[in-house]
């Protein structure tokens, strides 16, 4: 009721509002003073409003864009141009997408991130101060005075709500609207319907009113076969058999749309390339031609013939981490041996597909600025990327070295790729939950839907039912779905599922190969709960190796530590109070780089209380503390569980959220870290009785991944460990995924190299 009662208000506020101007213009015309630039002409009053056709047109243009967000563009003396980024603003954007019929805007966008435009670029240095009616009442440097090119044009993000009685004004003929190329398809011939997805080959066709209709070939060339493939998830495009495909379009009767396309094969999008469309009175013809035809090469992970598999290598310079789906998440290069990031200063969409591309997907659908797929660790190695989008790598692309000063990981870049359509959300589904997003997992055997057991069913396997389904990353692994509505429980068809956690589809985990489940199918189903963000956990490696030294503690000391189990298990014949333990201490920084809180899977009401240290224990095991040997065998390991996770600190501009003090609520927010000190009971290792010699020491954040990641991989930490029995070194301390696969081998080898013998 309230949302209605303050629409209406608004509605009436925003009539009277117009009526009042009205009748002021007709009354009053010396007093109405419009703020105008002195590059406009100041518009003449006025004894009746202006017709809605003398208005400045605004539309919204490039792709990727939804109706509500897009490459500016304004129709000025009989030609639609667009607006530079140079000194653009949040405030600009609230000015157009008024204007648009919005009611605010949500944000901005530089670099031309919906694509490049063509013809002027109308409006440079736009500075609005937020009450204009119009962009054109803004100041700036005058229509068509710019010193910018089209890679700088500016977009707006709309908020997805109308203003209330809105009359558009700045609509497109309608001929112009029909001809928005916006879904794209290749459709196999009869001889190759039942082939197996992905289709990669096959006629081209463009949505048109409420069917398909083709494109005629004439002068079509491997440039235009590169943008729809790519926009089709396909890295490559192939020659195609023309007179395979002759005999059997001269049979049908197509209706061509599109009579002639001119790709330069770097856009993104097909309705990114200029475009002829056909008349209508010729929209069946193609003289000297036929419908267009192309064939594409799928990446390796699409990839049927699992021979061309195996020739098929995507980068190993170029990775994707911290994304829900396939084919997204933020972009890491390597250099040296090591992992590090990009800067979005100048990120866009060609740059993007170039990294796309090179890991076998298609071209960008978004490219990302901000950290949207969560902050890195290491270095960043490239700022302002230029690529022209035909470079095989983004190597080859150029970009500028990167300081301190330039970039900070809250700029990280990311990328979202087209991927080929596979058609896997087709045989999952779950089912009795709350919300669409959670429920018990249901499955598609053969023609028959059945339940999971959920024996052994853990976060791995849930990840992949929510990246299946694409709903982001699971939350929790249910191993007992009771309490959902059971009454259309199917019996169950699939049992022993395990999952790395990196498949496409449940299908593609280890399972039985007949059912075999001890327990009853309604109760102990597996189910999941799944979320569009997931935090992800990170030590802070240099200050584990810069913090580390041994301590002889007494045994008097002890006590607590040995009743909580963070003695070796030789503490317990040991002469207590006499004597002492060799504790190998260091600080521990954990950063929670995701884009979710980290919070522990158990509610407060199941932590326990340690009354010895006075605090409540929320996860049995946080972390795993561990030194191995040549063959990576423990000799020497302690545990720590969460005594307290909480925000020790935080970046920048963000809030601490949990505080363990008086039973408080227990996480890491966003952007904050749990500090550790060395000094802390418990944070060591107990060396007692380890050999002097040479060591890899080992720690793992959430080892049992009992709360889910967005990213496991770099949960576990390594440094090399020299130990001569008095005093101890680290070095080379990193985070699990930090290095190249020869450089962590070549650190693997360290313990091996010399004998772990007494001195």
């Amino acid at each position: 009721m309230e949302k209605s009662t303050s629409r209406q208000q608004f509605a009436f506020g925003l009539l009277f509002g117009l009526w009042l101007t009205c009748c002021v213009a007709q009354t009053t015309p010396s007093s109405r003073a419009t703020p105008t630039p002195t590059s406009a002409p100041t518009p003449s009053p006025s004894p009746s409003p202006k017709p809605v056709t003398d208005r400045l047109k605004v539309r919204l243009a490039g792709y990727p864009r939804k109706h509500n967000e897009g490459r500016v563009e304004l129709f000025y003396k009989g030609e639609w141009g667009t607006i530079c980024d140079d000194d653009f603003s949040i405030t600009n954007a609230n000015v157009l997408c008024r204007q648009l019929g919005f009611v605010a805007a949500t944000g901005w966008t530089h670099s031309a991130k919906y694509g490049k435009g063509q013809g002027k670029i109308w409006l440079d240095n736009v500075m609005c101060g937020g009450g204009e009616k119009s962009i054109e009442f803004c100041k700036s440097r005058g229509w068509g005075n710019s010193d910018c090119t089209h890679d700088e044009d500016a977009g707006v993000v709309c908020k997805d709500e109308r203003i209330p009685g809105f009359v558009d004004s700045n609509v497109i003929d309608a001929h112009v609207d029909e001809n928005k190329v916006e879904e794209v398809r290749l459709r196999p011939v009869v001889a190759m319907a039942k082939k197996r997805l992905p289709i990669s080959e096959g006629v081209v066709e463009v949505k048109y009113k409420d069917g398909w209709a083709q494109i005629c070939d004439v002068g079509w060339s491997i440039k235009n076969t590169r943008v729809v493939c790519g926009m089709l998830g396909f890295p490559h495009e192939k020659k195609v058999n023309k007179n395979f495909y002759k005999l059997y379009l001269e049979r049908q009767k197509n209706h061509f749309h599109i009579h002639s396309v001119a790709c330069s094969g770097t856009e993104v999008h097909l309705a990114a390339c200029p475009l002829e469309f056909s008349k209508p009175n010729a929209t069946s013809t193609c003289e000297g031609g036929m419908a267009a035809v192309v064939s594409c090469m799928p990446g390796p992970l699409f990839m049927q013939n699992s021979g061309l598999k195996k020739k098929l290598k995507t980068s190993r310079n170029v990775r994707l981490k911290g994304g829900a789906k396939l084919g997204e998440g933020r972009v890491e290069v390597l250099k040296d041996n090591e992992w590090g990031t990009v800067c979005d200063d100048r990120w866009n969409l060609q740059s993007a597909s170039v990294v796309c591309r090179e890991l076998g997907f298609g071209s960008a659908k978004e490219a990302l600025t901000g950290a949207r797929m969560g902050q890195g660790m290491g270095p960043i190695y490239m700022n302002e990327v230029k690529c022209a989008g035909q470079e095989r790598s983004i190597w080859n692309c150029p970009f500028k070295n990167i300081t301190s000063e330039d970039c900070q990981h809250v700029e990280d870049a990311a990328v979202r790729c087209n991927v080929p359509y596979m058609g896997f959300e087709n045989s999952i589904r779950i089912v009795g939950g709350r919300s669409t997003y959670e429920g018990r997992v249901e499955v598609q055997v053969g023609s028959k839907w059945g339940t999971v057991c959920s024996t052994g069913w853990t976060t791995r396997e849930a990840m992949v039912v929510c990246r299946q389904l694409g709903l982001g990353y699971s939350m929790h692994a249910i191993n007992e779905t009771w309490y959902w509505d059971s009454s259309n429980v199917t019996e169950m068809v699939m049992s022993g599922v395990k999952c790395t956690g990196t498949e496409m589809s449940l299908s593609q985990c280890q399972h039985h190969k007949t059912v075999s489940c001890q327990k009853s199918a309604a109760k102990f189903s597996a189910g999941v709960i799944c979320s569009d963000t997931a935090s992800d956990l990170v030590l802070n490696a240099p200050l584990v190796q810069q913090t580390v030294y041994i301590e002889d503690r007494p045994l008097h000391m002890l006590y607590c530590a040995a009743e909580e189990d963070c003695l070796s298990k030789s503490a317990a014949q040991a002469n207590w109070p006499y004597g002492h333990r060799r504790l190998l201490r260091f600080s521990s920084q954990i950063h929670n780089i995701g884009r979710a809180d980290f919070k522990p899977k158990a509610g407060r009401h199941s932590w326990v209380w340690h009354a010895c240290h006075g605090h409540y224990h929320s996860m049995d095991i946080f972390t795993h503390y561990d030194l191995l040997n040549a063959n990576g065998t423990k000799v020497a390991e302690g545990h720590k569980a969460s005594f307290c996770l909480e925000d020790t600190d935080c970046q920048e501009g963000v809030s601490k959220r949990y505080e363990c003090a008086n039973f408080g609520d227990q996480g890491i927010t966003v952007g904050c870290w749990d500090l550790y000190r060395h000094d802390i009971d418990c944070q060591w290792i107990d060396i007692t009785d380890v050999r002097p010699g040479n060591y890899i020491l080992q720690i793992v954040i959430n080892p049992n991944q009992e709360v889910a990641e967005s990213d496991f991989t770099n949960n576990g930490m390594k440094c090399n460990c020299k130990y001569d029995g008095h005093r101890i070194w680290l070095h080379n301390c990193h985070i699990g995924d930090a290095f190249s696969e020869e450089a962590e081998r070549r650190f693997d080898k360290y313990p091996g190299q010399l004998n772990n013998q007494v001195s």
